[in-house]
């Protein structure tokens, strides 16, 4: 059986090191990969700790990561849209069961049997799947995506999980032209917000807690900042937004942001809190404003979103590291200390 090297945690408490994992044969339908960029997300330091327990809990070892990119080496006999060479993204999701509703509409996130990148049941070698904190991949063809060859691969690596979790929102409730659109957060997934929210010709205002960040959000394509903790500059606001853009994953009031929508205005939460949100019903029934909750996006939206990517040259903002210094990152995630994402250059795995 094929191995790769691959950073796993083998506990809750324990920090990630260099390892060998198992990586199945290829399949007829399979597509095998070698991982050039692997992004860093929120949700693999979640799930290394375990502090998604009480809804997925995690598998030990646990090899993270699900914003791949990488070069075709090798496919199956049956696959067609793929060959080697090519260069391809691999996101969230890395197969379901191809015949519930939710994948006939081409929304394969929100299948009951998705089969995660990592940390999800592996029915080709038993066990839990590996992410791409490692050399190599091997994915069917139907998961596995065409990356536009103009961009930074580094930079197209969240767009497989960051991106699309931004995208996908905008794009449902038909972000355009014309609307007033906030974007809650300026950090990994806001500031994918700002970039698609401005692309699609909105007029975007970014609500932060920090003012040293309005520099920043003004050289991302906000128009305006505004300080949420300010009472005032808050209420300059109240009853003009058509949509809400909500990227924070901690504890907030959206009551706040729900104040601000105009009539039949509408706001998505993309961040995940840990511990539940109030919600006022006031905030909802003066202005029949509705609340609503993305994620992800499917395998067809995905690729229209790499697509639109590539036709407007948008990546998310980067730092690029080794792996030897996924710890060290984890804990400037904790800390915010990332202008948006870290971008993993999996060359210092291979030659390690």
């Amino acid at each position: 059986m094929p191995q790769a090297k691959a950073f796993s945690a083998a506990s809750a408490t324990s920090p990630l090191a260099q390892t060998a994992i198992d990586r199945r044969a290829a399949t007829p339908t399979d597509v095998q990969i070698e991982i050039l960029f692997c992004g860093v997300c929120h949700s693999d330091l979640h799930t290394v700790r375990n502090e998604w327990a009480s809804v997925m809990p995690t598998v030990y070892p646990c090899v993270p990561g699900h914003e791949i990119v990488g070069r075709v080496t090798a496919v199956g006999a049956a696959v067609k849209g793929h060959k080697a060479g090519d260069l391809v993204g691999v996101g969230c999701l890395v197969d379901s069961d191809h015949s519930c509703p939710a994948c006939a509409a081409d929304m394969e996130q929100f299948c009951p049997n998705g089969v995660f990148t990592y940390n999800s049941p592996d029915k080709h070698l038993g066990g839990v799947t590996f992410g791409g904190y490692s050399e190599s991949i091997v994915v069917d063809e139907k998961f596995v995506l065409r990356v536009p060859t103009n961009l930074d691969l580094a930079g197209v690596a969240p767009l497989l999980c960051a991106g699309i979790t931004t995208y996908s929102p905008l794009r449902h409730w038909k972000v355009g032209a014309g609307q007033k659109v906030g974007v809650v957060g300026l950090g990994g997934l806001g500031h994918m917000g700002v970039k698609f929210a401005r692309a699609f010709g909105a007029h975007v205002v970014v609500f932060t807690t920090s003012p040293g960040k309005k520099e920043d959000a003004l050289r991302l394509g906000a128009h305006e900042v505004v300080v949420s903790s300010n009472a005032e500059e808050m209420g300059k606001h109240a009853f003009s937004f058509d949509f809400i853009l909500d990227t924070v994953s901690a504890a907030h009031d959206v009551n706040a942001y729900l104040h601000l929508l105009k009539m039949n205005g509408h706001m998505t939460m993309v961040g995940a809190p840990e511990t539940p949100l109030p919600v006022s019903v006031f905030s909802l029934i003066f202005g029949r404003h509705s609340l609503s909750g993305s994620l992800i996006g499917g395998i067809k939206e995905t690729q229209e979103m790499l697509d639109f990517c590539g036709k407007n040259n948008i990546t998310a903002d980067v730092e690029v590291i080794p792996i030897q210094r996924i710890n060290e990152a984890y804990e400037r995630l904790l800390k915010s200390d990332v202008k948006y994402r870290f971008s993993i250059d999996m060359a210092s795995l291979k030659n390690a």
